[in-house]
């Protein structure tokens, strides 16, 4: 596929990604605001903090996405240093939120479950609002030297690139991947590690039919997680080290196969609602809570056939971390 045909399509990839992923984050914030309201609450609780983060997060990744759009298609960044800064700069930032917060959610997860009474006796509630302006600053810190050395580079046309000189690169993409990519994605694995291990342990005391369907659910879902992170981020970091010290525009090969990892990075802003809200049976009724039975065969298949439901292996829930308190 030539260089003007990448061109075209990408405007219609990126639209589809920006329509569908603001649909459904918005959908979840409509989801935690109903149920913040409905608690009487001035604030969001528990859990309900990260998936808010997670949501904003990427949201603000869709939306500035059409400035990434515009300079592929026009083959050219129009809109001047200052934003080139700006845009580069809450990319990394969002990016690395939404990575920070996928591995927070697995940690909770583990406490809820394997530790309850510590994790109410701490007030997690408290400590996962702390946690989340812990995210934000970290992630901020971490994309600094993209507002501070971005700039533009002409060649054939204007291009938000120039960054650092090329040992600078190296060291500055080592730090992205590590903290971004492999931190997240090692605790994620560690996490779910150690709850499928403490639910096999359980298994075995009794039980053991109601724990083994949990613990297949913790396994797919598990690898779920895992393979999507994996192929949506690894490309783009493979990308980011292939590109230091060559030219912006480089070869043909080369910018085919950032724009594939780009859209793949991008997808998963669209993909995570699905991932961690949409799969919890809990969120789809709140979210159709209001849909009778008949008026619709989704509404009827989601709602109105629990039975149906329950002969199937439902996916594990890492939304619903809260549960009740210990007694």
């Amino acid at each position: 596929m030539d260089w003007d045909m990448q061109q075209a399509l990408v405007p219609i990839l990126d639209t589809f990604i920006i329509v569908v992923g603001l649909l459904g984050h918005s959908l979840v914030i409509f989801i935690l605001v109903r149920r913040r309201q409905k608690k009487g609450s001035r604030y969001f609780h528990g859990t309900d903090t990260l998936l808010l983060v997670l949501s904003t997060s990427d949201m603000l990744v869709l939306l500035l996405l059409p400035f990434h759009t515009a300079a592929i298609a026009l083959a050219n960044w129009p809109f001047g240093g200052f934003l080139c800064k700006v845009v580069s700069f809450l990319g990394v930032t969002c990016n690395t939120v939404s990575a920070f917060t996928l591995a927070a959610l697995a940690v909770t997860r583990y406490l809820t479950v394997v530790h309850p009474t510590w994790a109410y006796r701490s007030r997690m509630k408290r400590w996962l609002q702390v946690a989340a302006a812990l995210l934000w600053a970290a992630a901020m810190a971490l994309a600094a030297p993209q507002f501070a050395f971005r700039s533009l580079g002409i060649y054939a046309a204007t291009h938000c690139f120039a960054f650092l000189s090329d040992i600078s690169q190296v060291v500055y993409s080592t730090a992205l991947f590590l903290f971004s990519f492999v931190l997240p994605l090692g605790i994620i694995i560690l996490m779910y590690a150690k709850l499928y291990s403490f639910l096999h342990r359980t298994s075995i005391q009794g039980h053991a039919l109601q724990l083994q369907r949990y613990q297949k659910q913790v396994t797919q879902t598990t690898a779920l997680l895992v393979v999507v992170f994996t192929v949506c981020w690894l490309p783009a970091y493979i990308v980011m080290f292939c590109r230091i010290g060559k030219h912006v525009i480089g070869t043909n090969r080369l910018r085919t196969l950032a724009l594939l990892a780009r859209l793949m990075a991008t997808s998963s802003s669209m993909i995570n609602p699905l991932l961690y809200a949409f799969v919890s049976r809990k969120f789809r009724r709140e979210l159709l809570g209001k849909v009778r039975c008949g008026d619709c065969i989704l509404a009827r298949w989601l709602v109105c056939c629990p039975e149906r439901s329950r002969d199937m292996v439902q996916p594990f829930n890492p939304a619903e971390l809260e549960s009740s308190p210990p007694r």
